[in-house]
C-alpha cells in the first residue's frame, strides 16, 4: 500500500504540472531565470497582434490631435465615432452570439447603462479634452496606469485582496503608490522640452499659469466653465487624462461581475455603446451652437473612421482574441508600448514636444504598472499550486477493499 500511495502522489504531481504550464498552450521554461513563456500554438500571432493594437491606439491619439488642432468639436467627433462603432458591432453581434446570448433583465440593463457611462461616455470624451490641451505623447503617458487604478479601485470594492504582511502584497501596495505619484508628477510638473519645441511657460520645470501657448483655442463648453474657478488649459488636460484612466479603470472593475452573468463579450458591448452613444447624442445637443459643427471636412471623417473601424472595432475584437491565449498579463504588459509609439509618431507628423516630466512620469508609472502585475502573477501562481497540492496535503483517501487493486495496477 505504501507504493500505491506514492503512485498516486506523483499521478497527482504530474497532474499539477501538466494542469499549471500546460494552459492555452502555454508552459514555463524550467532553465529560464526571469520566467519567461514559450509561446504555444498561435501565441506569437496574439504577441503580434497586441502589438499592433498598441502601434493602431497611438496612430488614433496623433490623428485625433491633429483633428482637434484644426478645431472639431470633441463631443461631435465621439457621436460620430460611437454611432460608427454601434452601427458595426451591433449586426456583428447579433449573428455571432444569437445563439449564446442570455436573456436581457433591467438589472442587466441597468449595468449596460453603467458601462456606457463609464468606459464608453465619460473616458473617451475626458481622453480627447485631455488630449487637445496637451499633446498625443503626453496622453499616452497615461495609459499604462489604467491598470493599477484597476487595481486600487478593485481593493476598495473588495474584489483584490491586498495580504501587506506577504511580499507580494507588500509590491502590490509599492507599484501603486510609484504609479500614483508618477500620475501626480505628471500633473504638476512638465519640465523642459527634450524633443521639438515647446512654449516657454516653465519655471524651474513647474507650470506658470496662463503662459501656455502651444494649445490657442478659445474657450469652449468645458473650458469656459473652468477658468473661472481658475483652471488654466495645460492643467485642465492633465486632470482630464487622469480622470480618463479612472473611468476605464471603473468601467473594467464594473465589468467583470457583469460578465458573469451576461458572458456574450460582444453583446455587451453592443449594448454598452448603444446607452454611451445616448448620452453622447444628447451631450451633443446640449454644448454644440449649430449645425455647421457637425460638418466634417475630408481629414476628419477619415479620422472618425479610424476610430469607430480601427482603435474600437478592430482593437476590441484582436484584445479579447488575444486575452484567450497568452492572457490578460500580456494587455497590461504591452501597454507601455503605446507612450514611445505616440511620441515617435506625434514628433514626427505633428512636431509635437517631449517633455522632461512626462519621461520621468511615464518611467513611475511603468515600473509600477510592473511591479503590480509581477505580485499579481506570483500570487496567482502560487494559489494554482495550493490548489494542486491540496489533495496531497488531505493524504490518500479511504476506498472500499474491491477498489484498491485499481490503483495498485500499472
Amino acid at each position: 500500500m505504501g507504493d500505491g500511495g506514492g503512485g498516486r502522489e506523483a499521478a497527482l504531481l504530474r497532474r499539477c504540472s501538466s494542469s499549471r504550464w500546460g494552459v492555452s498552450g502555454r508552459r514555463l521554461l524550467s532553465g529560464a531565470g526571469d520566467g519567461a513563456w514559450r509561446a504555444g500554438d498561435g501565441a506569437w500571432r496574439a504577441h503580434a497582434g497586441m502589438v499592433l493594437v498598441m502601434l493602431a491606439y497611438s496612430g488614433y491619439h496623433v490623428l485625433t490631435k491633429s483633428v482637434l488642432n484644426v478645431g472639431m468639436n470633441q463631443v461631435v467627433f465621439c457621436v460620430y465615432r460611437d454611432l460608427l462603432a454601434c452601427a458595426v458591432l451591433a449586426p456583428v453581434a447579433f449573428l455571432r452570439e444569437r445563439r449564446v446570448r442570455p436573456p436581457v433583465t433591467p438589472q442587466l440593463l441597468a449595468s449596460f447603462a453603467l458601462l456606457g457611462f463609464t468606459g464608453l461616455y465619460g473616458n473617451p470624451l475626458l481622453f480627447l479634452v485631455g488630449l487637445r490641451y496637451t499633446n498625443a505623447s503626453y496622453a499616452a503617458a497615461f495609459q499604462p496606469s489604467i491598470p493599477v487604478f484597476t487595481f486600487v479601485l478593485a481593493a476598495i470594492v473588495g474584489v483584490e485582496a491586498i495580504n501587506i504582511f506577504k511580499k507580494d502584497g507588500i509590491l502590490k501596495v509599492i507599484g501603486t503608490v510609484v504609479c500614483v505619484s508618477g500620475a501626480v508628477l505628471m500633473v504638476l510638473y512638465r519640465g523642459q522640452s527634450l524633443i521639438g519645441l515647446g512654449g516657454n511657460n516653465t519655471s524651474n520645470g513647474i507650470v506658470i499659469p496662463g503662459t501656455w501657448s502651444s494649445n490657442p483655442y478659445p474657450p469652449d463648453w468645458l473650458t469656459s466653465t473652468m477658468f473661472e474657478y481658475g483652471v488654466e488649459t495645460w492643467h485642465l488636460g492633465v486632470l482630464c487624462l487622469l480622470g480618463n484612466c479612472i473611468m476605464v479603470a471603473a468601467y473594467l472593475v464594473i465589468q467583470a461581475p457583469v460578465m458573469i452573468r451576461y458572458p456574450a463579450s460582444l453583446s455587451l458591448t453592443a449594448y454598452s455603446y448603444f446607452f454611451a452613444t445616448i448620452f453622447m447624442v444628447l451631450t451633443g445637443v446640449l454644448v454644440t451652437d449649430g449645425l455647421h459643427e457637425w460638418a466634417l471636412t475630408k481629414t476628419e471623417i477619415i479620422a472618425v473612421l479610424y476610430a469607430g473601424i480601427v482603435a474600437s472595432c478592430l482593437s476590441y475584437s484582436i484584445m479579447t482574441w488575444a486575452n484567450k491565449i497568452p492572457g490578460p498579463s500580456l494587455v497590461d504588459l504591452c501597454n507601455p508600448l503605446q507612450p514611445a509609439f505616440s511620441a515617435i509618431i506625434s514628433t514626427i507628423f505633428l512636431g509635437d514636444p517631449v517633455y522632461l516630466g512626462s519621461i520621468i512620469g511615464g518611467v513611475f508609472i511603468i515600473a509600477g504598472l510592473y511591479m503590480v502585475t509581477w505580485a499579481r502573477y506570483n500570487e496567482a501562481q502560487q494559489a494554482l499550486i495550493n490548489d494542486c497540492l491540496d489533495p496531497l496535503l488531505a493524504g490518500p483517501s479511504r476506498v472500499p477493499k474491491t477498489q484498491e487493486h485499481s490503483f495498485m495496477d500499472p
